[in-house]
């Protein structure tokens, strides 16, 4: 890690089906799960973390930037404005397809009182012809004090390494945020995590005692149909592993069903569910395994 390693948080905006999506994904490198369309209504939901051996953005998608209808509406509407003045820098991303709409001028008069590096981002450029992105661009560009107008192609990656290359240039020096492996951060990860060690601990009763840990290793979805979600049990000896997997794998194949069952229930989604189980002897009583394994030092 260098001596001037950069991170910070950066917010995405911008109507729906403009490609922020596909931008996340093209940045990170892989699908990130959508997890639930629930409205997070009180909390930042972290899309995408990007690391590099120099910098770290955690791009974030700031909920309720919309026309309120309601005095909540309102007060979300607030809530988010409030969070955008604590963002290091803003992706504004429209649609090169599109012309401006009053969603984007709804978005644009919320972003006159922000005082952070915005960044106007035109995307869907491989679906226009280049003639016809000038006159766009000339539209936007007085609307704010845009550090960088950027046209790109999520999808084809046209311009997006540029564009994180002068985001990283705009960022604060500052901690790695999270493990440079890590490219999402669910709350849905610790919640299914906690599932399955609950029918762990429900299926072998005094058998493992509470030396079990869940490891959520990644959730992806790769079609339409499911979501995957890989584990990892880990017990302290081999003995709790064997009780955990069963004859012919008969107790593991029981845990992976119960669990599977509330977790498609908390999603609302279809999931392949894989589990496997290693042991670590002595986990709890080790740091680093402790907050590798999700346990903060505040919660032992």
């Amino acid at each position: 890690m260098s001596n001037e390693f950069r991170s910070g948080f950066v917010a995405i905006l911008g109507r729906p089906n403009v490609g922020k999506s596909t931008f996340l994904n093209k940045v990170i490198g892989q699908k990130i799960a959508i997890m639930s369309d629930k409205a997070q209504t009180t909390r930042n939901k972290i899309q995408g973390i990007y690391t590099t051996k120099d910098a770290q953005i955690v791009f974030i998608d700031t909920p309720g930037i919309h026309k309120p209808q309601s005095r909540l509406g309102d007060f979300m509407v607030e809530s988010a404005l409030s969070t955008l003045n604590e963002v290091d820098a803003i992706l504004f991303m429209v649609n090169a397809t599109q012309k401006r709409g009053r969603g984007d001028d709804f978005i644009i008069e919320r972003l006159k009182n922000v005082n952070k590096p915005i960044y106007l981002v035109i995307n869907k450029i491989d679906q226009v012809h280049p003639n016809d992105l000038l006159p766009l661009v000339d539209d936007y560009k007085d609307t704010l004090d845009y550090k960088e107008i950027y046209p790109i192609s999520a999808l084809q990656g046209n311009n997006v390494d540029e564009l994180v290359a002068n985001l990283i240039k705009d960022l604060p020096q500052g901690p790695q945020f999270y493990p440079e492996d890590q490219i999402t951060d669910h709350p849905e990860r610790f919640i299914a995590g906690e599932l399955i060690r609950e029918k762990v601990l429900q299926l072998t009763r005094e058998e493992v005692p509470h030396s079990v840990a869940v490891v959520v290793e990644r959730i992806y979805r790769e079609d339409e149909q499911k979501v995957h979600v890989q584990a990892t049990i880990i017990v302290e000896r081999k003995s709790q592993k064997g009780i955990i997997i069963g004859k012919g794998g008969q107790m593991l194949r029981k845990i992976g069903t119960l669990a599977r069952k509330d977790i498609e229930k908390m999603l609302g989604d279809k999931i392949y569910l894989e589990l496997w189980v290693k042991v670590q002897p002595k986990w709890k009583d080790k740091k680093a395994d402790l907050q590798a394994f999700g346990y903060r030092q505040d919660d032992y």
